[in-house]
């Protein structure tokens, strides 16, 4: 018994001995890498910061870390103070350097339930009827096809593929999730009022907009998310204003 007690004491011994020596050699090996090499300071998440953080909250929230200088990513934030303005864009996640690409001012951000608009493009908005909107299911991000009746000669057109919505105002709140053993709805309530709804176009395709909203009526389709469609206009240009929108 007295044997087994020594032989339990020395495997002990020799496991606390052996992660003593490697962690010696761990340190060793970091302090050798670094040896004879630039390294810098660079401020990282000590944590997960959320989206939306103001930069002067972020002195609790991040640490400074010495790095070799190949490490250190272009961009880096080298001092809080010129985040004082700013909050955050996404989520950093524990140990990501910050980088001034991941900040922004609150005044230059989408507003909520708004998507960005892509460079190159500008927004236009019309205010539609619900049955003229997908029954009022449309949201920021879906991408629409537009298509324009006109009393006169009494025809109807398609103008525009793959509109993006940026901002739907006026349409219902999604139905509450059903609890648990109960069955889903089938839908939610239908909307009451007219919808605002904002677009993401090039001049020449907001000019159709606005012509087909001043002179005719406007009736949209929602598109599949990889829709099986030419981006081409498929208005003749002598049919509507006389140009081309695509």
């Amino acid at each position: 018994m007295r044997r087994r007690l020594l032989a339990a004491a020395a495997a002990l011994v020799l496991i606390a001995v052996g992660t003593v020596v490697l962690v010696s050699y761990v340190r060793g090996a970091e302090a050798r890498a670094f040896a004879g090499a630039r390294t810098v300071e660079v401020l990282v998440a000590d944590a997960l910061i959320p989206a939306g953080t103001a930069g002067t909250a972020l002195g609790d929230l991040v640490r400074i870390e010495a790095l070799p200088a190949k490490a250190a990513l272009p961009g880096r934030v080298t001092d809080l103070a010129t985040l004082a303005d700013r909050v955050t864009t996404v989520d950093l996640q524990a140990g990501e350097q910050l980088l001034d690409s991941r900040f922004a001012r609150p005044d230059s951000l989408p507003a909520p339930g708004a998507v960005p608009v892509p460079d190159g493009l500008q927004e236009v908005s019309i205010v539609l009827e619900p049955q003229r909107a997908v029954g009022g299911r449309l949201a920021a991000g879906d991408r629409v096809g537009l298509f324009v009746s006109m009393t006169e000669p009494g025809t109807t057109h398609s103008v525009l593929h793959e509109v993006l919505v940026t901002q739907v105002q006026g349409a219902p709140a999604p139905p509450a999730p059903p609890e648990e053993g109960t069955a889903a709805p089938v839908s939610g309530p239908a909307p009451s009022g007219s919808l605002m709804i904002t677009f993401a176009v090039t001049a020449a395709q907001a000019e159709a907009v606005v012509f087909a909203a001043e002179h005719a009526s406007i009736w949209l389709s929602l598109e599949p998310a990889d829709p099986d469609v030419s981006r081409t206009q498929v208005l003749t240009p002598d049919t509507i204003y006389g140009k081309a929108y695509s």
